[in-house]
């Protein structure tokens, strides 16, 4: 797999629709949404588990930031009774020949860790992906264990292993999730 910054957009797949939910909003994300993102990203423990334990300082989370704004794809998570911004996640990879997408660079408030809005944001977005893929694959750190588990909980599959260059280009270790339509959290 290449890194999601060097593929081409196919405008055939809408990457960055405006999806709701009961709970959730996903839109596109901007760029003055770094303050608000930032805010819930500042928090050390969010990414105690990630291969980038060190995402929660500001300039290593810009580097993130400008990455998913240069993906085309990335959404901001809203929680509809606030309208605050609780977290972001991206499609990415689009393959309009295999109808293949990837679903990664996801995170959320640890306020909201656990419960339906990690479901809902994942329903949400499968659901988009599904009226123009038939595969959805999910990039997770290997050794995050939380996010292993969300993703089980959902009923996506273990695939297979990858190394995938950060935003520095340094190499990270990665596992692959997979999902097939009509599967939905």
């Amino acid at each position: 797999m290449t890194h999601p910054t060097a593929l081409a957009v196919d405008s055939a797949f809408p990457l960055q629709p405006t999806l709701a939910g009961p709970q959730l909003t996903l839109r596109p994300l901007h760029p003055a949404d770094l303050e608000s993102l930032y805010a819930v990203a500042s928090d050390p423990l969010l990414w105690a588990l990630h291969p980038e334990t060190d995402r929660w300082q500001r300039a290593v989370f810009e580097q993130l930031f400008a990455v998913c704004l240069k993906l085309g794809g990335s959404l901001a998570v809203v929680e509809n009774t606030t309208g605050q911004v609780i977290g972001s996640s991206s499609f990415y990879e689009w393959n309009p020949d295999k109808a293949e997408v990837v679903i990664g660079y996801t995170y959320l408030a640890r306020s909201h860790w656990g419960g339906a809005a990690n479901r809902e944001l994942k329903r949400l977005m499968l659901q988009h992906a599904y009226g123009y893929a038939k595969r959805v694959w999910f990039h997770v750190g290997t050794n995050n264990l939380r996010s292993r588990r969300a993703m089980e909980k959902i009923g996506a599959q273990l695939s297979h292993a990858i190394v995938v260059p950060n935003a520095a280009g340094i190499p990270r270790d990665m596992v692959v999730y997979s999902m097939q339509p009509p599967q939905l959290p």
